[in-house]
């Protein structure tokens, strides 16, 4: 492994902080968090920057890198605004890298230009009132109707739900299966007849909505089926995957920021007649906070270098999810207590760290469930 960057990285680097500077200054970043504002507006101009396309072949209208750059930029994206980089992710797992992994070819066709152009965005439903961690579990049910599906059920905590153009329902086709075996995916308009939606209030990540979501005899057409009928759970656990790899990225370039901004106050903030970090106390905080940072970032590095050479790495993006969102909430933990009352005030960026951190050791796969998966992994 070489962590020397490529020019090619680097001039996606510059074109990551330039994107900042011009849309996402941390004005506009606190601007939109207390406004509770989704970036979805920014999307068509992270798909003219090329984001959507750096790990697709250039025979597929990709830009030729691979998961070593996307990491790079989805960590460098995330320390300017976790956000954004959150929504990037969510357009490449949930959208390109289940459409491109089992979608048809009129599925692609259609679906995977407006992507990459970041004109299309789709919303995965897995979660449900039972079923959350057990993904199994799941409940909503698909019949064949004429039209093609009948669906019906409940959702809850989606995110993107109301501004996305798809929902990727999962949803139990075989009547009588239970587990993992008898589960469909399929695309549903968030505005067809019978869906209701209503938004879920959260303490953080106010840039990203949540939604309880009801689907009551919502009628989709048979090319809505999204993959192979009844193996859905199978095609989920490859979408979660990429997505718990990208994760593993944005929070730790949103750890770096907590960790920067953390030591800019401990150099700036004088007490006793000198600057808080010259005591040993706060000196070995930020000190464990670099190492943790830089933990994170190499299992990352690791990780990412697994899938672009094409070796398994169930363990690997599993422990990487684990790392990464644990070494968030502990920078964010100690930087708030190295700032105190400076860290808590609502205007303090830490303190948006620190709330939207808590999120992350439980969204898309709680730290818990990962860890038995990764105990199987060893032979436990």
């Amino acid at each position: 492994m070489d962590f020397a960057t490529t020019p090619t990285q680097d001039a996606f680097l510059e074109a990551v902080d330039r994107f900042a500077a011009r849309h996402l200054p941390p004005d506009e970043v606190r601007r939109r968090d207390r406004e509770h504002l989704p970036p979805y507006d920014l999307l068509p101009a992270m798909g003219e920057a090329g984001f959507f396309r750096i790990a697709l072949p250039e025979t597929e209208g990709g830009l030729g890198e691979d998961w070593r750059t996307l990491a790079l930029v989805q960590e460098r994206l995330a320390k300017h605004a976790y956000f954004a980089g959150s929504i990037l992710n969510r357009v490449v797992g949930f959208g390109i890298a289940s459409i491109r992994g089992y979608g048809s070819a009129a599925q692609r066709a259609a679906l995977l230009p407006r992507l990459l152009e970041g004109r299309l965005l789709i919303a995965l439903a897995l979660t449900e009132p039972g079923a959350g961690s057990d993904a199994a579990a799941v409940t909503t049910r698909a019949e064949r109707s004429a039209a093609g599906w009948r669906i019906t059920g409940r959702k809850s905590w989606i995110s993107d739900a109301r501004g996305a153009d798809y929902l990727l329902v999962v949803a139990r086709t075989t009547p009588g299966s239970a587990g993992a075996e008898g589960i469909s995916l399929l695309l549903v308009p968030p505005t067809a007849p019978g869906v209701a939606m209503t938004p879920l209030p959260k303490i953080g990540n106010n840039c990203m909505p949540s939604w309880d979501i009801g689907l009551d005899g919502v009628e989709v057409p048979e090319d809505a089926l999204l993959g192979q009928e009844g193996r859905g759970f199978r095609h989920l656990m490859s979408t979660l995957h990429a997505s718990r790899a990208s994760m593993a990225a944005t929070v730790t370039g949103c750890a770096e920021a907590a960790l920067e901004t953390a030591l800019t106050h401990a150099k700036e903030r004088v007490q006793f007649g000198r600057p808080i970090g010259a005591n040993q106390a706060i000196r070995h905080r930020l000190a464990d906070m670099r190492m943790r940072v830089d933990q994170s970032r190499l299992v990352v590095r690791h990780l990412a270098w697994l899938i672009a050479t094409g070796r398994p790495c169930r363990r690997e993006a599993a422990q990487a999810k684990v790392i990464a969102t644990e070494c968030l909430q502990d920078v964010t933990h100690h930087g708030m207590q190295i700032m105190a009352s400076a860290g808590y005030a609502a205007e303090s960026d830490m303190q948006r760290f620190w709330r939207d951190a808590r999120l992350y050791s439980f969204g898309e796969g709680a730290n818990e469930i990962l860890r038995d998966g990764i105990a199987r992994e060893m032979g436990l």
